[in-house]
């Protein structure tokens, strides 16, 4: 059986799961959560087209208020734009989760560039010993790096992790709790995280993506490559 393109894998598997899953923040028990929901759309389509029309930022948001929300006064105006980030940082949050659980289903594993494409390629050409001479030769300096405002704070990781989890075993109910517990938490500091903050979080994706990602790359080569050879 042909395998589906790559454009038809992500919507399958990618965005149809964020439609569904999406719409689960319509039932969360927060009280502005389903007027945010709502207007969001709106406001989506009114900044299109005012974009379309040069219209700058603040002509944006003070047409769409007079047009749709005129009783709104200045203090309702700005919460009402805050829950509309509030909302987006959560969807994105989602959407990370979804993509991450996809992963190895909308991207070819065992492809060109992967171990084992590279591997099988030396074994067909009679490459093995170029190969694990280069192998033996290779070195990489992993470096991480992250702007203050670039990356998620770690209980929002730990929820993302977990949540990616939940969407790959099709668990709703945990998926819906964590959409909660999402909701509930805060995605910023008043103040400035120090460098010292920033190592902490960026570990989080040592210990959770690198780390298990450097013992099954060993495991493979040990097992497929060098065999009984030591290395």
């Amino acid at each position: 059986m042909a395998r589906k393109p790559k454009i038809e894998r992500f919507n399958e598997r990618v965005l149809s799961k964020f439609q569904i899953y999406n719409s689960l923040f319509l039932t969360l028990p927060f009280d502005s959560i389903r007027n945010t929901s709502v207007l969001l759309p709106l406001f989506a389509d009114h900044c299109k087209t005012g974009y379309e029309q040069n219209l700058n930022p603040k002509e944006i948001t003070t047409t769409f208020f007079s047009r749709y929300l005129p009783e709104y006064d200045k203090e309702k105006q700005v919460d009402l734009l805050f829950q509309f980030i509030q909302f987006i940082e959560r969807q994105v949050v989602l959407f990370d989760a979804i993509e991450d659980s996809a992963f190895g289903y909308v991207n070819n594993m065992h492809g060109r560039g992967t171990l084992r494409h590279i591997k099988e390629e030396a074994t067909a050409n009679n490459k093995m010993d170029a190969l694990k001479d280069y192998l033996n030769r290779f070195k990489v300096r992993i470096v991480l790096t992250a702007h203050p405002t670039q990356f998620y704070p770690g209980s929002v990781l730990g929820i993302i992790n977990d949540l990616s989890d939940a969407i790959d075993t099709d668990k709703t109910e945990e998926v819906k709790l964590l959409l909660t517990q999402l909701g509930k938490t805060r995605f910023y500091k008043k103040t400035k995280p120090s460098p010292f903050d920033e190592a902490i979080s960026l570990i989080w994706y040592l210990e959770n993506v690198f780390y298990h990602s450097a013992s099954k790359i060993f495991t493979y080569l040990q097992s497929h490559v060098f065999g009984k050879d030591q290395y």
